[in-house]
């Protein structure tokens, strides 16, 4: 099939190259000239584990490319697919302006029948919006399809190529046939495309990412109560997750959910849910916990150091708001840094691929090391925030002779408690004994 995909943020770049490996024709479109330039060129501007390969394959073989032309790339498109941010106003609300306006300025393009998919995050309604918006402005025949990605960073590309299901709204039984056999290669194996109507499936998304953000921080709060009644969250976690009701999966606790889907979406959820008087009262419950979970770690660093860090240095592990990303968006790293900060500290950080990033966003207000090791120079204590595969296995005896006291604090709990005390480190970590040698 021959494709567009509009954006090439996270979302669009990861779909546009995975659709591509299946031998259809793919074009993406931004409106980043320097960004579009970079493709051309073969350089892949995020980082995403496996996405490189697929990205310059597709390319030397001719089924991926790219342009800042909207008119080119949809003209030949069968399905053009719209992946463009949708942030959070001041109110919560999803910014529909982004795909509203290029729902306009491909309506004014098309001159034959063309299948439109959200693949964005949306509110409920807003294929209907879509749909008033191509009404308006050309006599063309369109659908509109909501398409929701379920896409984890960090093993975006397994997502795409193994989806557990895809979610298809639409009414149209000539937009399903078109879009079962777009992704009929995609779920060989038997996990199922579930066609529903647009209203559900925009609902599902944000219920999806909803749901595993409560299932988070239910567990950190339980790791908090772990602390004070003296449980071990470990025991808790293996406990509960091995009933099949609740599963293994998000019950690790730690300083709380951050990146570019869990917090937009459910305040977005609670949003929507506002418009139609609905008081989601649990939802509101999860970003308050949330909020006040990201900076934990500063808490237990205060009361170790009786409130006054003033004239303290920290080393901080990990940046991203989790492993195998570059994404710092709402990372709880970056809340971390700004109350050490706000209370006299200084920082030193280091990340394998967020540095950057954290660079652009916060400039010079920390140090940035070249590698774990240097991060520790200096250091009264090392703080965790990621937990990056580099981090859990480290040479303690290395830690030993550069890091000034045997302090740790660990938002990740990386560690086995039994060799931390052999160690003899004072080891504060989330709902497990706190450790003091």
């Amino acid at each position: 099939m021959k494709i567009a995909v509009i954006g090439t943020g996270y979302v669009g770049l990861v779909t546009g190259t995975c659709l591509a490996e299946t031998g259809n024709d793919v074009i993406c479109v931004d409106i980043n000239e320097a960004k579009v330039k970079q493709m051309q060129a073969g350089e892949v501007p995020i980082y995403e584990p496996g996405l490189d390969l697929l990205f310059h394959r597709n390319i030397e073989q001719e089924r991926l490319t790219f342009t800042t032309n909207l008119a080119d790339a949809v003209k030949d498109a069968q399905i053009i697919f719209m992946a463009l941010p949708t942030p959070p106003g001041g109110d919560g609300a999803a910014d529909l302006s982004y795909i509203l306006g290029a729902a306009k300025d491909i309506s004014k393009l098309i001159t034959e029948y063309k299948v439109i998919v959200n693949k964005s995050t949306v509110p409920v309604g807003t294929a209907d919006k879509v749909k008033a918006v191509f009404a308006e402005n050309t006599s063309i025949e369109v659908d509109v399809v909501s398409n929701p990605e379920f896409l984890r960073e960090g093993v975006a590309v397994d997502d795409f190529m193994k989806p557990d299901r895809v979610v298809l709204g639409t009414k149209s039984e000539r937009a399903k046939k078109l879009m079962a056999e777009l992704y009929g290669p995609y779920v060989r194996q038997g996990n199922p495309i579930l066609f529903m109507d647009e209203r559900s499936s925009e609902l599902t998304k944000y219920a999806a990412n909803s749901f595993l953000a409560t299932k988070i921080t239910f567990m950190n709060e339980v790791a908090n109560l772990c602390e004070l009644v003296g449980a071990d969250v470990d025991s808790v976690r293996r406990g509960i997750g091995s009933d099949d009701r609740i599963g293994k999966r998000f019950l690790f606790p730690g300083v709380g959910y951050g990146g570019s889907c869990f917090p937009k979406d459910v305040q977005a959820l609670v949003k929507s849910s506002d418009d139609y008087a609905y008081d989601f009262q649990i939802l509101k419950s999860v970003m308050e916990v949330n909020e006040r979970q990201k900076t934990i770690l500063v808490d237990k660093v205060l009361k170790y150091y009786k409130g006054d860090i003033k004239a303290k240095h920290f080393a901080l592990w990990g940046l991203a708001f989790k492993p195998e990303t570059d994404d710092i968006r709402e990372a709880p790293a970056l809340y971390i840094i700004d109350a050490l900060v706000k209370n006299g500290a200084t920082v030193t950080v280091f990340d394998p691929e967020a540095m950057n990033n954290v660079k652009n966003v916060i400039g010079d207000q920390v140090n940035y090391a070249k590698n774990q090791y240097e991060a520790l120079e200096g250091a009264d204590a090392l703080l965790i925030a990621t937990e990056w595969s580099v981090f859990r296995n480290p040479d303690f005896e290395k830690i030993d002779n550069i890091l000034k006291n045997k302090v740790v604090f660990d938002g990740r709990n990386l560690y086995d408690l039994q060799k931390m005390i052999d160690l003899g480190y004072y080891y504060n970590s989330i709902g497990r004994k706190l450790l003091t040698p």
